[in-house]
This record gives C-alpha cells, sequence and structure tokens, in this order.
C-alpha cells in the first residue's frame, strides 16, 4: 500500500521531502530541521514520522501557542531543547501614532524581501505591537533589509522568545456529521451555510486552504487544514474520527471565535 494514497497529490513533493529528512537522519545519525510548517505540513509529518518508533520529532515555533511550527528530526538516543530549533523573535518599532500596521502588510512586506515563507513563523499583533517569528539563519539579513511596512518606516529589534505577545486565538470546538470532506460540504457542516452557498463562496475565490486560494468545490479536506473564507473567519478541522453507521464522517473542529 502506497503512502501516497492517504494524502492529496498535490502533496506528494512535501511527503518526498518528508522522507529524505527522514533518510537522512537514520543516514547521518544527526538531527535535521525543517523550516516553519503549517498546521497541514505538521499533521503529514506526525503521520509519516509516528510509524517509525526509532526516529524521534519535536515542533516549536517560538511560543506554546503559534501556528507556524519548525521541525527537528532526530535519533531515539538524542534529546533535543528550545534552543535547537533556531528562531529568532523580532519586534517592530513605527510611528503608531500615526499609521496603522496591518498583519497582511507585515506578511507581504516579509516576503518582498525574496526569502521563502517557510523561513519565517507567525506574525503576532496586539493593538499598537507588532511582532514575527523567523529562522535564526536569516535573522541577519531581515535585520538589515527590512525598513519599512506598508507606507511606514520601521526599524526591528530581535528580542527574547519569552517576550512574545500572548495572542492566542480563542476557537471553539464542535462536531459534525457530513456527507464528505469536499470543501463544499465541509464548509456547509462548519459554518452553517447551504452546500449552494459554500460553493458560490468558492467560486468568488474568496476561501483559502493552508492560506492557497482553492476554487474547486471537490476539493478534499484533511485532518490539520485551516479553512478560511473572508468575511466569515476561520476553522480548523481538527481531526476526523472516521464514518458513521449510516456512512457519513464525523468531524471535530475549531471555529474562530
Amino acid at each position: 500500500m502506497s503512502i501516497y494514497q492517504h494524502f492529496r497529490p498535490e502533496e506528494r513533493d512535501f511527503i518526498d521531502l518528508v522522507h529524505q529528512w527522514k533518510d537522512y537522519v537514520e543516514s547521518t545519525y544527526s538531527a535535521k530541521l525543517t523550516d516553519f510548517l503549517d498546521p497541514r505540513e505538521q499533521q503529514i509529518v506526525t503521520t509519516i514520522l509516528g510509524r517509525h518508533a526509532e526516529l524521534q520529532f519535536g515542533l516549536f515555533g517560538g511560543s506554546e501557542t503559534t501556528e507556524r511550527q519548525r521541525a527537528i528530526f532526530y535519533p531515539e538516543y538524542m534529546s533535543v531543547v528550545q534552543e535547537d530549533f533556531q528562531i529568532s523573535l523580532f519586534e517592530i518599532a513605527y510611528p503608531a501614532k500615526f499609521v496603522t500596521i496591518e498583519h497582511r502588510q507585515v506578511l507581504g512586506s516579509l516576503m518582498s524581501l525574496g526569502l521563502k515563507r517557510g523561513k519565517f513563523g507567525d506574525i503576532l499583533v496586539d493593538q499598537d505591537r507588532v511582532q514575527f517569528f523567523a529562522a535564526k539563519e536569516i535573522a541577519d539579513y531581515v535585520r538589515n533589509q527590512l525598513q519599512s511596512v506598508g507606507k511606514a518606516a520601521v526599524r526591528i529589534e530581535e528580542i527574547p522568545l519569552e517576550h512574545a505577545l500572548s495572542v492566542a486565538e480563542a476557537w471553539s470546538e464542535l462536531s459534525a456529521t457530513i456527507s464528505s470532506l469536499r470543501l463544499d460540504t465541509v464548509i456547509a457542516g462548519l459554518y452553517n451555510l447551504s452546500r449552494q452557498k459554500a460553493q458560490l463562496l468558492i467560486q468568488q475565490g474568496i476561501v483559502k486552504v493552508n492560506w492557497s486560494t482553492i476554487e474547486s468545490t471537490s476539493f478534499e479536506c484533511g485532518a490539520g487544514d485551516i479553512i478560511s473564507i473572508k468575511g466569515y473567519g476561520r476553522c480548523k478541522l481538527i481531526s476526523i474520527e472516521g464514518k458513521t453507521k449510516k456512512d457519513k464522517w464525523k468531524i471535530t473542529a475549531g471555529r474562530q471565535k
């Protein structure tokens, strides 16, 4: 039985990468640190590595509540500490009395530096304070290159991880029984909408799964997916419990309050 059949076709490259990381650790007897992974990628890592008792892995994103996290794969006889995840925390100083900085502006400015999204973790915004996590290997470059966010001139300062803002999002847990794992059906069940309304939202291009716009109503959702709809908020598919006697899927999810 192929491992690929348990995942989406477009996830095959990432699955291959996970196996490359695993093979590296097993052949070199040393640890492997990844970029920041989104929740779905973390789910894939957990599924694949959970089958290999001789190989351990850890996840950490800079604080206990981060969504995006780096992974470390390591032999069972090794141990890892927080510092091994090589994460820097930056706070952005800007003229808050005159301008407002939003999450999307920070992400856009970071992406304009020519670095991969995987080099950055969560972006934390709490009123006029803004912070972001970054891979330590690109910290000096970011410190020297990030000079503006939106129309605001900024300067950034690296601060200890324990000074990260506590802006954990509030989620309410819910259970649902749905006829399939198609995106339109999942949206209808989690957002209490008709399937026709869910299909319209998808076709309008305002639905994202794991930060990528999805316009296929038949896209199959999986555990770990983050679904966001402009104007409706976010949901995360925590687990898929299996099928009921009536051949429907029982799922557990979180809905952003």
